[in-house]
C-alpha cells in the first residue's frame, strides 16, 4: 500500500490527490497544509465577490472528503516546521504543491513609500488570510494606480469599485468591508506598459467592470490606437481579439456622473513613485511605444498621475522551500516530468505539481493535466517506492516533529464558527479574519 503526502491544499494539490486516488484503488493519500483551511487560493486569492469560482470549494471539498484522503491542515513544512529530509521518511511518496507565495517587484525609486503595496498583500487583506496585515489601504486615498493590466488587477480595481451593498453579501471579513465601504477612492487607473492586444486579463473579467454600479469606465482611443493590432484585430487570438472588441465599444460611451471613474490606460512605464507627505502621492509613468518585436520602448516622455494608494500586480513568484533544491531564475524547483531533480539526478519519491513545478501561469484548470503528468510519474515509480519502507500511520510521527495538525473536523469546526459570526452581523458566512480566531474555532 502506497503512503504519500501532498502539501499543498489548493488546486494543485487536490487535483494531485483525486488522480491518484482514481488511478490507484489501494493509495492513502495525506493533503497537508500550513493553513487550518484547505482550498489555497480558491479560498484566499479568488474575490469575494466572484461566487462562481469560489464555488469550485465544492468540487475541492468531495476529494478532500474521499475515504483515501485525509487533510492534516496546521502542519508547517521546512523552516520552522517539519523537515522535508523527515517528511521523505514519514511517506513512501512526498508531492509538493507550494503554489508561488512572492510578488515580483517593479523595482523603481519610491516603491517602499508608505501607500505602495503588492496586490498580493491587498488580495489577502480582503480575503481574511490569516498572514495578512492590518490594513490601511484605502485610509485617506483618493487616486489610486494599479499596476498591471491582468485578472489579479481587474479583481483589486473591482473591489475598490464596489460599494457596501455589493459586498455585503460576500464573506469578506467585517473590517475590510467596513474599511472599503467607507473608502473615499473615487479614480481608479489600471495601467499596463504595453497595448491592450497584450493584456492578460479574460474577457469576462474585463466585462465585468463595465457592469459595476455608478462606475464609469474610461478608455483614451488614441491610446489604443498606439497597438498596431487595434485598427485590425482580426489577426489577433480569439480571446485578445475580444478584448480589444470591448475596449473598443467603451470608446464609444459616452460619460456619465457616476461617483467612481475606472481609468484603462496602455503604454505606460511606472519609472518612480513620487512622495507627498512621506507617503506615496504619485506615479510618473514614461510613455512607451511598441517596438515591432513584440516589446515596448521608452519614448522619454513623462506623465504623473495622482495616487494614495498603489497596488503593483506584475506576476507572482516562487519561493525556495528548506531542504529542496530551487532555481532562483525561473522561482520553480527543477523537475523531469514531476519528478524533483537534485543536480541532473532524479531524487527517489520527491515530486511538485503546480506554480512550484511550471511557474505562476495558467488558470485554475490548467492544474489539472499538471497533476496528471506528476502523478503519472509518481505511479511509474510506484513498485519501487512501495519496496521503501514507511510507518503505517504518519500522523503521531508529525504531531512527534512537532507538528499539531488540524483534521478535517477541525476545518468544519471552522466553517460553523463562519456560519455563526456572519449571522451574528446579520450577513452571510464571513471568513475569520486572523489566526487567533481560527485556532479558538478549533479548539486550539
Amino acid at each position: 500500500m502506497l503512503r504519500v503526502a501532498v502539501v499543498g491544499s489548493g488546486p494543485s494539490g487536490v487535483y494531485t490527490a483525486q488522480c491518484l486516488v482514481q488511478q490507484d484503488p489501494e493509495v492513502l493519500v495525506d493533503v497537508l497544509d500550513r493553513l487550518p483551511c484547505p482550498y489555497g487560493l480558491v479560498r484566499y486569492g479568488v474575490a469575494p465577490d466572484h461566487e462562481k469560482i469560489k464555488s469550485l470549494q465544492g468540487n475541492l471539498r468531495t476529494v478532500l472528503e474521499h475515504e483515501r484522503v485525509r487533510f492534516l491542515g496546521g502542519v508547517p513544512v521546512g523552516a520552522g516546521g517539519v523537515p522535508v529530509a523527515r517528511l521523505r521518511e514519514l511517506y513512501h511518496a512526498v508531492v509538493y504543491c507550494v503554489g508561488a507565495s512572492a510578488d515580483r517587484h517593479l523595482g523603481i525609486p519610491g516603491e517602499e513609500l508608505p501607500g505602495s503595496w503588492s496586490a498580493t498583500e491587498f488580495v489577502s487583506w480582503y480575503s481574511a488570510h490569516p498572514d495578512a496585515g492590518a490594513g490601511g489601504f484605502v485610509r485617506g486615498a483618493r487616486s489610486a494606480v494599479v499596476v498591471g493590466v491582468g485578472n489579479v488587477a481587474v479583481d483589486v480595481a473591482r473591489i475598490l469599485a464596489r460599494g457596501e451593498a455589493e459586498l455585503s453579501p460576500t464573506d469578506m471579513p467585517e473590517a475590510a468591508l467596513a474599511a472599503l465601504a467607507a473608502s473615499g477612492v473615487t479614480e481608479i487607473h489600471m495601467v499596463g506598459r504595453r497595448g491592450p492586444s497584450q493584456a492578460r486579463f479574460t474577457t469576462k473579467e474585463l466585462r465585468e467592470l463595465g457592469g459595476l454600479p455608478d462606475t464609469d469606465v474610461l478608455v483614451d482611443e488614441a491610446e489604443l490606437a498606439l497597438d498596431p493590432a487595434y485598427g485590425d484585430p482580426s489577426g489577433l487570438p480569439a480571446a485578445q481579439r475580444r478584448n480589444v472588441e470591448v475596449l473598443r465599444g467603451w470608446t464609444a460611451l459616452p460619460a456619465r456622473d457616476a461617483r467612481r471613474r475606472i481609468r484603462l490606460r496602455f503604454f505606460l512605464r511606472p519609472v518612480e513613485l513620487l512622495a507627498d507627505g512621506g507617503r506615496v502621492g504619485a506615479v510618473r509613468f514614461e510613455r512607451t511605444v511598441p517596438d515591432g518585436h513584440g516589446g515596448v520602448t521608452g519614448t522619454g516622455r513623462f506623465e504623473d498621475v495622482e495616487a494614495q494608494l498603489v497596488l503593483r500586480s506584475v506576476g507572482y513568484l516562487g519561493v525556495p522551500l528548506e531542504g529542496l533544491p530551487f532555481d532562483a531564475g525561473r522561482g520553480t524547483v527543477p523537475h523531469r516530468a514531476g519528478r524533483v531533480l537534485r543536480g541532473d539526478t532524479v531524487a527517489p519519491g520527491e515530486y511538485v505539481a503546480g506554480w512550484i513545478k511550471r511557474g505562476p501561469t495558467g488558470v485554475i484548470g490548467t492544474n489539472r493535466p499538471c497533476a496528471k503528468e506528476t502523478v503519472a510519474s509518481l505511479l511509474e515509480d510506484a513498485p519501487a517506492l512501495a519496496r521503501t519502507p514507511a510507518p503505517g500511520d504518519a500522523l503521531p510521527l508529525l504531531r512527534d516533529a512537532g507538528a499539531e495538525p488540524v483534521g478535517w473536523d477541525g476545518w468544519l469546526a471552522i466553517e460553523r464558527a463562519e456560519a455563526a459570526l456572519g449571522a451574528s452581523l446579520g450577513r452571510g458566512v464571513v471568513k475569520l479574519p486572523d489566526w487567533a480566531a481560527l485556532r479558538a474555532a478549533t479548539g486550539r
